[in-house]
């Protein structure tokens, strides 16, 4: 893992007038570095996790895929990431982690981008073959996408060279003409482009079926969440109000500007005319994963020997958490009548 935060970041209902419990209670969360984490960055900044005295531990991760082991460990209690073949090797060993709720979903701004020299050189997907190829992990969602594309023209991840690589690598890597093309996930994807490190080339929201395809998710330690079932649920709806904040940005809302400030702040992207600039991924302001989507990853990575078992939808996500949130918080419903952008509904 790079990149520590470990940054322990003050959200005790002792800070809070009305709220103070008897005891705060610290979590170790794992995000993987991207815009979407501005559902966690808004649910601090405007303190739902204060209001359950809950305190987060964060750090930063290349990809959730080298997490699953810490998660299962219960030195994470929660990670949130891509859909990694790693989940579903971890169910079939009855390892004690399950998906809680979706994070990401199409449409998501991913893109299997090439270094700019080729741009004229390869004009389509079956000119892939026999080039090197970056994901953030072997068994990564970002390799599922990769693999999803090359099919459309009846290659495999097999016709390609696959190079494994951190998201804040791939830059340097095309500079380098290390890499001829990687999966790239915003902000990267924007940041790429405006430096002229890469061109888009594929889109994986036009491609990648079917559709809303659920790539990130959160993941709790189920023998933690079992033994802490109150702050498991109160996690979940706090974090689901910071999703919902972002959804309303996402459509032009009151929250635009808040979201975009804490985007910057943190450091995920430092230029906000970037972020005014570029389309967000979307997610469901429910939390709830697309099982279309899911039952599919799960068969890519079986077929391409990356899992092994399969299992029913109700075995891979556990709705309770996402079922309690909404009923304390109602339904959702977009303030900007006027949009019509698709995902975030």
């Amino acid at each position: 893992m790079t990149g520590r935060l470990a940054v322990l970041i003050c959200v005790a209902a002792a800070c809070v007038q009305g709220h103070a419990l008897a005891q705060d209670t610290t979590l170790r969360v794992g995000l993987a570095r991207s815009t979407s984490n501005a559902a966690e960055l808004m649910a601090i900044e405007r303190g739902y996790f204060k209001e359950y005295g809950i305190k987060l531990e964060i750090e930063d991760l290349d990809s959730s895929a080298n997490a699953i082991a810490l998660l299962a460990q219960n030195r994470f209690q929660i990670v949130a990431g891509g859909i990694s073949a790693g989940y579903f090797n971890a169910l079939e060993k009855e390892l004690p982690i399950t998906i809680v709720t979706d994070r990401v979903s199409t449409p998501i701004g991913h893109n299997l981008m090439l270094r700019p020299d080729l741009k004229d050189q390869v004009k389509d997907i079956r000119q892939l073959k026999g080039k090197v190829l970056a994901s953030n992990g072997p068994g990564s969602v970002s390799t599922y996408e990769m693999g999803k594309i090359l099919e459309t023209v009846g290659l495999t991840i097999n016709d390609v060279e696959l190079k494994i690589l951190p998201f804040t690598q791939m830059g340097v890597a095309f500079t380098n003409k290390a890499i001829d093309g990687a999966i790239v996930i915003p902000p990267f994807v924007w940041q790429f482009e405006e430096q002229k490190l890469a061109v888009p080339f594929a889109d994986v929201d036009k491609i990648v079926e079917p559709r809303p395809m659920t790539i990130a998710v959160i993941m709790v330690n189920s023998d933690w969440a079992k033994k802490n079932p109150d702050v498991a649920r109160n996690y979940v709806t706090a974090w689901l109000r910071g999703a919902r904040d972002y959804c309303q940005a996402y459509h032009g809302g009151s929250t635009r500007d808040a979201v975009v400030n804490v985007l910057v702040s943190s450091g995920t992207e430092r230029r906000p005319e970037l972020l005014h600039k570029y389309p967000w991924p979307a997610r469901s302001p429910d939390g709830r994963v697309n099982v279309a989507s899911m039952l599919d990853i799960q068969s890519w990575y079986a077929k391409n020997k990356l899992s092994h078992a399969q299992f029913p939808a109700e075995r891979l996500v556990d709705t309770s958490y996402v079922d309690f949130a909404i009923q304390k918080l109602g339904p959702f419903a977009v303030e900007n009548r006027d949009s019509r952008l698709p995902g975030c509904r």
